[in-house]
């Protein structure tokens, strides 16, 4: 595992980034996952993230789930390579600390409700007029236009309406959620996407612009085929459990120490490999399984074909022999198999970061690898507002004007 400390001098640590976006300066504004997961994807490659939370609380994501020490542990994944700037936003004087920041800023992202951030005099005309270079990502629930633009939208609710809740079930069963925010985070990377085309075309134009995010247009920009399918067939896509409709054979099957093997044999040279590998030849060779097509009309009998041969065989078995016949074939890991697998080891994928009490926290690595200007973990999560007086300092604030912002509590 790799190792990362906190630097003593984080001003010069951030000057010095290194990776495919140092020098940019972000201001993220936003909360929870969908706006802080963009900002901490642009901090992994190099950019100088500033990172506005409310004083004394924080962002509510320092206080979710497992903590440790009063913190969050996932606060060290959200927020790594960022810097905190602890700012009560309602108040007039703190606004205008944010538009001292966008003057120079490439990017500023956030995640309010439709209309917030115009109460506050923080809109896209008030920023771009400040400064017309700025990129600003909004991310919401239903976007910043339509009928459904005030209502509050969480990724639980996106994802519904997106068509995906409706999929992840067995066939007659309640629907399930995913067990991440899934839409959060895709409406994230969506995000991430439309600031690098956004900043790819201001070399052109010289000029930034406005990304607006919804979270459910994110999830329903990944349903595949489920839209023209109803538009040419009338046909509504049903929950299928762990199978994959119209695409055979792919499925988890039983094994015989209660465990599953996920088997995806769906390949037409893949399924005579698997069938050959089960002994199960005449289904390998037979003319009207040779394609995906005809598999589908008959992935009953080769469901039950492969799942009678899977429950004779440990999970390991299986998996060892669909390995030798290069059959896409894997378990489901729960975190402790990801946490002593050696693919995720070599892939640089399992990070070790020394905590402030000394102690190790194993977190994710970056993604994606680059070869030549590859992504860093450069710094630890911040405390609550510990960066406030270096950030203030840079806009020009002297000591004085920073205590005096604290002692009526807009700063922290």
């Amino acid at each position: 595992m790799t190792t990362s400390s906190l630097s003593p001098d984080v001003r010069t640590e951030f000057a010095a980034a290194t990776g495919p976006l140092a020098g940019l300066k972000v201001v993220e504004l936003g909360q929870l996952i969908a706006g802080p997961f963009a900002a901490k994807t642009l901090g992994d490659f190099g950019a100088d993230v500033i990172k506005i939370e409310p004083p004394v609380t924080g962002d509510p994501l320092r206080k979710w789930r497992l903590l440790k020490e009063g913190t969050s542990v996932w606060w060290q994944v959200q927020s790594r390579n960022k810097r905190s700037l602890a700012l009560d936003l309602k108040d007039p004087d703190a606004q205008d600390i944010v538009r001292q920041l966008v003057r120079d800023a490439d990017v500023l992202i956030e995640n309010f409700r439709p209309g917030a951030m115009e109460g506050w005099g923080l809109g896209p005309e008030d920023l771009l007029a400040l400064n017309p270079r700025l990129i600003m990502l909004r991310i919401s629930g239903y976007g910043q236009t339509g009928p459904d633009r005030d209502k509050p939208g969480f990724g639980v609710v996106a994802e519904a309406m997106s068509g995906l809740r409706h999929l992840t079930a067995e066939p007659g069963r309640v629907p399930v959620r995913v067990g991440v925010s899934i839409g959060d985070t895709l409406a994230s990377l969506h995000g991430v996407m439309g600031i690098l085309m956004a900043l790819h075309e201001r070399q052109r134009s010289g000029l930034g612009q406005v990304i607006d995010v919804a979270l459910y247009e994110a999830v329903f920009n990944c349903m595949e085929s489920l839209l023209p399918e109803y538009s040419a067939f009338g046909a509504v896509r049903e929950a299928a459990g762990s199978a994959l409709p119209g695409i055979a054979p792919s499925n988890a099957y039983r094994c015989a120490d209660g465990g599953y093997a996920l088997i995806a044999g769906n390949g037409d040279s893949i399924f005579k490999r698997l069938m050959a590998t089960m002994g199960r030849n005449d289904l390998g060779w037979d003319p009207a399984l040779a394609d995906n097509a005809g598999r589908v009309q008959r992935v009953k009998e080769i469901d039950d074909a492969i799942g009678a041969w899977t429950a004779q065989l440990s999970v390991s078995e299986v998996l060892q022999a669909l390995d030798a016949a290069a059959v896409p074939a894997g378990r489901i890991y729960t975190v402790a198999d990801i946490a002593a697998d050696p693919h995720y080891q070599a892939r640089g994928m399992l990070q070790s970061v020394r905590m402030r009490d000394g102690s190790e926290l194993t977190v994710p690595g970056i993604v994606p690898k680059l070869s030549r200007t590859p992504g860093s973990h450069r710094r630890n999560a911040p405390t609550l507002g510990q960066d406030s007086d270096a950030v203030l300092r840079e806009i020009g604030l002297t000591p004085a004007q920073i205590q005096a912002l604290k002692d009526k509590g807009i700063v922290g």
